[in-house]
């Protein structure tokens, strides 16, 4: 009888874990953190439509791993950006013309708000000599961005892991031709700088590795993904090149919930060329407007959420909150507060 106990209990365990690994793609990590694309893959015929809103907050500016002031900007610029708002909807569908194979679309809706403060010589002072004053102006851009086009691979499959190669074109749908009045423009629109335009202007070649794998009890991925500007647009830039890696741990703590942990590394490139819009001038009025004070690196951690719908396996909702622990910017140029990913899948 002790034998047979001995024996027992280890195969139902075994059988219990084979059935949890079998039926993992209804497990609500199955699914990477909502703010990782491109991290999971369909079965022949499957479709998945999402929905991703995505915010970013910017409030300061650094140099290097230093805090700049508004004041220290204004000694050597007229213009210092303050704070950026960054909000994008985006649109995406997956279909699976084969189990190796996914394909992928996603049209990105985007909205960037910047406040600045500006700098101007005033009215007389003290000894006669001219006293500096300040006011406040806002830009804002909005309109759709770079449609991405591509898909998923499949290199590698075991029964808890699967290996995928990231293959994505990002086409220059997004305006770099985007206007607003300025604080020096008299009431006039003019053209803004690099980091309020809408895209790239560019076709981006974004390729990559995934790797998930799941255990009965967790799951953990990892990814990377490079962007590699393919040309030069039509206004005689292009953006710099980027690379991103991320690795994340999730665990599921009820039947529809789980909860994951992710850290992110990515590093960027300044610009490449100038914008032949810009007034020359802008440059040395505002940092924004300097190619060579766009490059930098960060490193972000993040906390997130998963939860498949009740009642149905094939629709959840995702949440996960990034904040940035390290930043090193080519500056003065705005650091980021922090992001947020909010998401809704429905696979069919």
């Amino acid at each position: 009888m002790l034998l047979f106990r001995s024996l027992t209990i280890p195969l139902i365990a075994l059988s219990l874990s084979s059935a949890v690994l079998a039926d993992a793609s209804h497990r609500a990590d199955s699914h990477g953190p909502i703010g990782v694309m491109g991290e999971h893959m369909h079965k022949e015929g499957e479709v998945m439509f999402s929905y991703r809103y995505m915010l970013m907050e910017m409030d300061g500016n650094l140099d290097g791993t230093s805090s700049v002031s508004t004041d220290e900007i204004l000694e050597d610029y007229r213009v210092a950006p303050e704070n950026m708002t960054m909000e994008m909807h985006m649109l995406g569908a997956m279909y699976a013309p084969s189990d190796d194979l996914t394909l992928m679309l996603m049209v990105p809706l985007i909205n960037n708000e910047m406040d600045h403060t500006m700098q101007m010589m005033g009215g007389m002072g003290g000894m006669g000599m001219m006293m500096p004053m300040r006011s406040e102006f806002t830009t804002e851009t909005d309109g759709v961005g770079d449609i991405k086009v591509g898909g998923l691979y499949r290199l590698n499959q075991t029964d808890d892991s699967t290996l995928i190669l990231n293959m994505t074109l990002s086409l220059p749908t997004g305006s770099i031709d985007e206007k607003d009045v300025t604080g020096m423009s008299m009431g006039n629109k003019v053209q803004l700088p690099y980091s309020m335009q809408l895209g790239s202007g560019t076709y981006d070649l974004k390729p990559g590795l995934t790797y998930t794998n799941s255990q009965p009890t967790y799951s953990w991925g990892a990814q990377t993904i490079a962007t590699i500007r393919l040309d030069e647009n039509d206004n005689d830039y292009s953006l710099g090149d980027r690379i991103m890696a991320t690795a994340w741990y999730a665990r599921p703590f009820a039947d529809t919930f789980s909860w994951s942990l992710r850290g992110a590394y990515e590093y960027w490139g300044d610009v490449d060329g100038e914008d032949k819009k810009l007034n020359p001038m802008m440059k040395n009025m505002v940092p924004t407007a300097d190619p060579d004070l766009r490059g930098g690196q960060r490193v972000d951690l993040a906390a997130g959420v998963n939860w498949i719908i009740p009642g149905s396996a094939t629709n959840r909702l995702a949440l996960e909150l990034i904040k940035p622990v390290y930043q090193d910017l080519n500056g003065p140029q705005m650091e980021t507060d922090y992001s947020l990913v909010l998401g809704w899948q429905l696979s069919l």
